[in-house]
């Protein structure tokens, strides 16, 4: 609990210290956010705020965790965690990219970046490597960081170590490359309004923060009561979801409405693919769905209107993705903002209740 709350000060610290620091260089060097022509006619005046705020979000929660990983080492002798390195360098990967992606906008003084090739090509290797990494590389409780297979909590819904171990390593990697891809773009989506994509994320990490928890606590091995987990490093995973929590309420301290800086696909992509890393490491992807219901919305909300467009040439929203129907509608900014965090907090409740039901239910206690 001490290295948790540890990790969580130091990464509430370092965004509210760093973020002003990060504004002021952002206006120095006028790298101000560019925003589409297509969008609401209300959001041009938020042109020229201070982008690459993601910056400060994946510094935070990275020095969050390693202060709590010394701490441990030091005090308690526990080894760094193989699962928790993998984890934070898939987000670190996918900052990286979104950060590659940022510059270009701001270079170009246009709201393009990265082509679409080129973003698929950075998430098609990060993923692929994550893939790999994560069912070959040991760690010290002789656990993987993940499984091969498609898990809905836990247990294999589809197990493709059944197919053979190349076999299940390509299924894998493909997996893991749609999940990758699916929620850094959900989570980027979402990230139109002020404050709407780094609030709900903050609501989502909270959610694994406890389910990381509570397999701590039920641990393939230990003396507890009731169904057990075969997952590697849990209280790291734990202290990474708490981490990224911190940061993203310290975070929305300057990007709250008006924004003083926006997170940026730098942000959005490392927020994403860390989402997409826990579940995969909770063995929990497509509970996930439901932790990060929100996102999935935004995401169905805009393949809804594409896709219907494409064959109607009509439109089933005033605007996708959805929060942008809702301000058309004449929803303040603020009210849409809060009322979809309302939103992420509903589904992460039923995400838990679902979550903890099944472990009442496979620990036999009903």
């Amino acid at each position: 609990m001490i290295a948790l709350l540890l990790a969580v000060a130091v990464t509430l610290v370092v965004t509210l210290t760093g973020t002003p620091a990060l504004i002021r260089v952002v206006h120095k060097l006028h790298y101000g956010q560019f925003i589409r022509q297509d969008g609401p006619q209300s959001h041009q005046i938020k042109r020229g705020t201070p982008t690459l705020g993601g910056v400060v979000i994946v510094l935070a929660i990275i020095l969050g965790w390693l202060v709590s990983a010394l701490y441990r080492f030091f005090a308690n002798g526990e080894p760094i965690s193989t699962t928790a390195i993998i984890v934070l360098l898939a987000m670190f990967g996918m900052g990286l990219l979104g950060f590659i992606d940022d510059f270009a906008k701001v270079r170009k003084k246009q709201n393009e970046g990265l082509s679409v090739a080129g973003k698929f090509t950075g998430q098609f290797i990060i993923a692929t490597v994550l893939a790999i990494v994560t069912v070959l590389m040991p760690t010290h409780s002789r656990i993987p960081s993940a499984q091969a297979a498609v898990s809905f909590i836990e247990y294999p819904i589809i197990d493709f170590a059944k197919l053979g171990k190349i076999a299940a390593l390509v299924l894998f990697i493909i997996w893991v490359n749609f999940l990758m891809t699916a929620w850094t773009n959900a989570v980027n989506l979402t990230d139109g309004l002020d404050g709407l994509a780094a609030g709900s994320s903050m609501i989502a990490f909270l959610g694994y923060t406890f389910i990381a928890v509570w397999q701590g606590k039920h641990l393939f091995g230990s003396p507890s009561i009731g169904m057990q987990y075969r997952v590697a490093d849990p209280q790291d995973l734990a202290i990474i979801a708490a981490c990224a929590v911190a940061a993203c309420f310290g975070f929305l301290w300057y990007n709250t409405n008006p924004a003083q800086i926006f997170m940026g696909d730098t942000g959005s992509l490392a927020l994403g693919g860390l989402f997409a890393a826990l579940s995969i490491t909770t063995h929990t992807e497509i509970l996930a769905v439901l932790i990060g219901g929100l996102f999935v919305l935004e995401t169905c909300s805009d393949v809804i209107q594409v896709g219907y467009f494409k064959l109607t040439h009509k439109r089933v929203f005033k605007m996708a993705p959805i929060h942008h129907h809702f301000e058309l509608l004449g929803w303040r900014e603020n009210t849409v903002v809060v009322r979809f965090w309302m939103i992420e907090m509903m589904f992460v409740f039923i995400g838990l209740c679902v979550f903890y039901a099944h472990w009442v239910v496979e620990s036999g206690l009903v």
